[in-house]
Order: structure tokens, then sequence, then C-alpha cells
């Protein structure tokens, strides 16, 4: 039986929890108690999330297989018999893991020194300004460094428990639970945190409606006319609406929609760049090969060949 302890410090997030029911579901397509899952706190007894949850914990001690620390909402310094219980099991149990903000709490604890460690994006820069000896990557959904592991924040924990699966029970385990999730796209540990949709913002229903429509519709060559007909408004208005609500042009909202789904295609690794340029809407691939170049300062056959790096470092350790 592989055991799992789940540390909460402070006002945790809820979020953190989410990450067990893959540990729940996993249990359940592998036939068998594989996983036995545990909660810990400094105290024991029981244990407020930041929305007011309880749930019971257990009192810091015994041993484990997978080391995982919830995200606390508040970034404070953690009480000492967390650190040096943190510190005594990481150098034991198989693997240690963060979700969210509890990746400040490994490196406070020195665990995360040299290794590629990530959080939710609202805190990448302040984890590397207080712990520069952590290689921190602002834009990964999780890390895999040896035996570390981190997350970005709130539904990534799941992402993060998915790989865990992943490497205890193989890859079709891990497809049966994401679909027992009922998650849409499971996403590898190289996507983006932000995505293209959410960070345009559009604040009428007009402009949004033209959004939804572009991104269900990238295959189509999507005129200024097109997506002014979806909004219902005249092009005029309609460009100089899109423009004052996104900050950008309607032509570089679609390209940065493109990029979007053409990233993700080439993370999963099996079409090639022919295939991502026709399915992501871009009409060759020279034409996707400078939109990447504009995005990321790397094209297409650089960023795959990147992920695959990492991923084969990932699979050694």
């Amino acid at each position: 039986m592989h055991r799992v302890t789940l540390v909460v410090v402070g006002d945790f997030q809820i979020m953190s929890c989410a990450a067990a029911a893959a540990f729940d579901i996993a249990n359940y397509f592998a036939g068998r108690t594989f996983y036995k899952v545990r909660v810990v706190s400094e105290s024991g007894g029981i244990a407020r999330s930041s929305v007011g949850i309880a749930i019971a914990t257990e009192r810091l001690s015994g041993t484990c297989d997978t080391l995982l620390v919830a995200g606390p909402t508040a970034i404070a310094p953690s009480p000492q018999p967390v650190l040096a219980f943190l510190r005594r099991e990481a150098a034991r149990s198989r693997r240690v893991a963060s979700i969210c903000t509890g990746a400040f709490i490994l490196a406070e604890a020195g665990i995360l020194d040299g290794r590629r460690a990530t959080t939710h994006w609202l805190y990448t820069r302040e984890l590397q300004a207080r712990y520069p000896r952590v290689r921190v990557e602002e834009d990964r959904i999780f890390t895999h460094d040896g035996r570390i592991w981190t997350s970005a924040g709130m539904t990534a924990g799941i992402d993060l428990a998915l790989a865990l699966v992943e490497d205890d029970l193989g890859l079709e385990i891990a497809r049966q639970v994401a679909k027992g999730l009922v998650i849409y796209h499971r996403r590898g540990g190289a996507q983006v945190q932000e995505s293209a949709l959410l960070s345009m913002a559009a604040k009428s229903d007009r402009i949004q409606t033209a959004l939804s429509y572009a991104r269900e519709n990238l295959r189509s060559e999507l005129s200024l006319e097109d997506l002014a007909a979806a909004a219902h408004l005249s092009v005029r208005q309609f460009t100089r609406a899109f423009r004052q609500e996104t900050g950008r042009s309607p032509a570089k909202a679609v390209e940065a929609l493109r990029v979007e789904v053409a990233r993700v295609m080439l993370e999963e690794g099996s079409h090639s760049v022919e295939e991502v340029a026709d399915a992501s809407g871009f009409s060759d691939r020279d034409r996707m090969r400078r939109a990447f170049v504009r995005a990321f300062g790397r094209t297409p056959q650089e960023l795959r060949r990147h992920n695959r790096e990492v991923g084969q470092q990932e699979r050694k350790h």
C-alpha cells in the first residue's frame, strides 16, 4: 500500500484537498486499495480551511511514501515543528510534493534548494525573490525535479495528482482517473497557467461572444467581418469596443487563441507540425512559426524539443 500524507498548515486552501480525490478514484480503477491518504497538522484535531470548512487531522507523525503539502492562503513563516517534520520525512519518503503556495513551505524548509519548482502564478515572483536558490518556473502547471514535485495553484493540484498516479500505476489508469473526475483535458506539466480567454477578460457579453466564437472556429478564416457579425456589431463598432475591452486588436487576440491551442497539441506530441498548424487555424507552418517566435521567443520545433528534453529528464528521475 502506498501511503500519502497531506500536511496542512494555517488556513489552507480547500482546493488542496481536491487532489486526494484523484488517489481515491485511482483505488477504484486499480481494483484495490493502492493509496491510503492521511491528513496531518501541527497539533492534530480539527483544522479549518480559509473558507471555513473543517477537516479532521492527525498530529504530525509517522512515515509515508508521498509527502504532500497543501497550500496555505497566507504566506507566513511556518511553525518550526512543521518544518522539522518536513525535513525529516523528505529525507526518507519516496517523493515530496506541494500544491499551490505549499511550495513556500517546502522552500522555507530548504527542500527546494537547487530544484525546479512552481506555484500559483500570483506568487511565482515572490517565491523567487524570497528563495533565490529555487529555480522557479513561472508558466508550468507542475514541475518534477528528481523526487520533488510542485504544482501551480488551485486545480493544478489535480493535474499534479494525476501525474503522480501515472508515475505509480501507469498512463492508462491515470487516463481512467481523469475521466472519472470528469476532467475535460488532462494537462501536462508544461502547459501555461493562464488561458488566453481569461487574460483578455472581455467585459461585455458581445465581445465575450465574439471571443467564444473565435475559440470554437479557429480553423475558419475568422475575418473581422465574421467576428463583428458574431458580436452583432458593425465592423467599426466592434473594432473600437474590442480594443477598449481587451487591450489588443481582434487579429492579435485570434493569434493568441491559436497559439494556445497549438502549444497544447505540440505538448501532447502526437501531431505533426503541419497537423497542428491546420487544426489551430494557421494557414501554414511558417505563419505558425512566426506567431510562436512572437509569443515565446521559440519556434514550434524548439518548444517541442524543449518539452521532450524536460520530459526525458523527469522520467530519468
